[in-house]
Parts: C-alpha cells; structure tokens; sequence
C-alpha cells in the first residue's frame, strides 16, 4: 500500500452494507451491527427545489402520513435501487450516522455491500455508483445468498452442498452453496412487500377496507401464519382502515386463519422456488442438502410455523437461523474482515 493511499484510509472505518428492500443495517468494521433502520427517504419540496427532510425511522414514521409537499419514499425495490439519486441520499445519511463526520478526503471508507443473485450487470453498476458517490474510496459487492449463508454459520467454504433461503422485503433468494461458489442460484421476486400487498388486497377483497402499508406490515410481523391454526380461527385483532363503501374510518376484525388464507399465494410463490432450486441441484449435492436441510433467513422467515410448512412441502430438514434479521449484514461482514472469504467479493 503505497503512502498515499494510507494517508487516504487514516481515519477511515471500512463498512459492510446491507441494502435492503424494507431496511438497511450497517457493520463496521471491528465493532460489528451499528444501524439498522428502514430504507425509506422523506423528500420535502418547497418552491421547486427537494430536500432531504428525513431518513430511516424518522422518514418511516411518515409514511402514508405526509402532506403533498413532503414524500417518503423507499429507493429500493425488489432488493434493487430504483431511485438511484435518493439511494445516494440515504447511504450518504447512513454513514455520516455511524461516522459522526462529515465526507472528507481523509475519511473514504471501503465498503462491501450486497446484491440479489439475480440482479442484473445495470442494478448492481447503480449500486455501485450510489454507494461511490456517497463517499466510498472503494465498492466491493457480495452475493446476498453467500452473505446470509455465512451470517448463518453455514460451511460455505467446505466441499459440502448446502441450501439457504433468504426471505427480504423484495426478493427471496435461494441458493445452493459449496466451495466459497454458488452451485446454483435463483432470486424469486417475491419478499415481505408481496405478503403486505397481499393482507392489503385480502381486506380490501373480503372486507371493503382499505388499510396502509404500515398497517399491513405490524398484522404481517405480529401476527403473520404460515398456515391455519389447529382451531381455525387463531387469535383475532382489530385493525383500522378506510371503508371503501361509506368513505369514512372503520375498524373490523380478522383472524389468523384468514391472514393465512391471505399470505398463502406468497408463500407458495417461495416453496415453488425452494422446489426447481432442489430440481436443478447435482446429485451429490443434493445428497448433502438431505443431511443439511435448508436454513431459512430474513424477515420473512420469521412468519410463524413458515419452517414447519416448508419442512412438510419438501421433505426436507427445514431450520430457521439463529439471527434471521441480520444474517446478510452479519455475514457482509465476516466477508469483509476475514481472508478465508476473499474470494466471495466481487469488484466488478
């Protein structure tokens, strides 16, 4: 490393960057987890001209709560920046927030952040122009599969096949893993935003209500079932919403038989790329994943019974991981700081 380039990293903290759909976290190098909070962005507009207003959980407070001169939005969708110039505002906001400083010359961090397996060469040069433009001295990229693989403990680096399936806010990505290689990957669009829709368009088919996203986030995250309780009926709740027929508030109640009824085309959309991965798999790997079973990471994976219900769909061990949540974070992590996973970072 020449001098030059020391002088550049003096002061610098390397950082590993989870992008995702619902929320971004940050690890810092030597300290591990420092943020994590949702990716959305308020946009104020006051006589032609934006700013930022707000970023994370104080932009997300606003959602469907704005006025018309302030928007929050969410730059990523389906696990990809969609919004490349408001991206740029929000992990520039990210790591003024772990620094404590502003962007200087003195203060250019690497940073390693994650991708879906299957975005594509454009998806992941705006990732990269984001993450550069917000201040990064370097951009390394990470598989998001082989990230929550390693976040998960998983033997990642040995000759034995293993399956992670990762269940994030836009995207579900399923992999098979050996030898610091993907052996086979698919990224099935379908995440906690589809499951939101879906309890969205449930209520409103079944019951002429209109709720928020917001709203169908907490039922989802509380309350959320992979299939019918034993009972039929589960626990009940009360939620909040507009009539569609009256035009004015309204609160009704549905239970978690029908939150299952309502989350079942997602979930099969998911056991259905857990399947053609398994059909696509060599043999002897194949062979490794019936002794393995599949480790399920994510948010999404946190719905209730969702292990047991892939676990009786695919005949297979089905685990849900230690840290689902942080597992990509975690793992971007570990990539960054130990030499054994060098070769799963990606510069171009």
């Amino acid at each position: 490393m020449s001098f030059f380039s020391k002088l550049f990293r003096f002061g610098s903290q390397n950082m590993a960057i989870d992008l995702g759909t619902a929320n971004t976290l940050v690890y810092v190098e030597g300290q591990g987890i420092v943020l994590d909070e949702p990716s959305v962005v308020a946009i104020e507009t006051i006589n032609g001209i934006k700013r930022v207003k707000a970023v994370g959980d104080d932009a997300k407070m606003m959602m469907g709560k704005t006025p018309d001169s302030i928007e929050a939005i969410r730059p990523l969708r389906d696990g990809v920046i969609a919004d490349i110039e408001v991206a740029e505002e929000m992990i520039k906001h990210f790591i003024k927030k772990v620094t404590g400083r502003q962007r200087s010359l003195f203060n250019q961090p690497e940073i390693v952040i994650c991708v879906p397996s299957g975005s594509t060469s454009v998806e992941r040069r705006a990732i990269r122009d984001a993450a550069s433009n917000a201040g990064a001295s370097q951009v390394h990229l990470i598989l998001e599969p082989m990230a929550a693989a390693i976040g998960a403990g998983m033997p990642v680096t040995e000759p034995i096949g293993s399956m992670v399936v990762d269940i994030g806010g836009g995207t579900t990505e399923v992999a098979v893993l050996s030898l610091r290689g993907l052996a086979y990957t698919t990224s099935v669009r379908t995440g906690g935003d589809k499951m939101d829709e879906a309890l969205v368009s449930y209520v409103r088919r079944h019951h002429n209500l209109l709720i928020g996203e917001t709203t169908a986030e907490r039922i989802k995250k509380d309350f959320g079932v992979a299939r019918a309780p034993a009972d039929g009926v589960g626990h009940t709740i009360q939620i909040k919403g507009r009539d569609l027929v009256n035009g004015v508030p309204k609160e009704i109640s549905i239970n978690q038989a029908q939150i299952a009824e309502a989350l079942a085309e997602p979930i099969s959309t998911i056991v259905e790329g857990v399947r053609i991965a398994l059909e696509n798999t060599a043999p002897e790997l194949a062979a490794d994943i019936v002794d393995q079973g599949i480790v399920l990471t994510g948010g999404g994976a946190m719905i209730e019974g969702l292990d047991a219900f892939m676990r009786d769909e695919t005949g297979l061990p089905v685990t849900l991981a230690e840290n689902p949540l942080s597992c990509v974070a975690l793992g971007t992590g570990i990539a960054m700081e130990d030499p054994v996973y060098k070769g799963v970072l990606h510069t171009q």
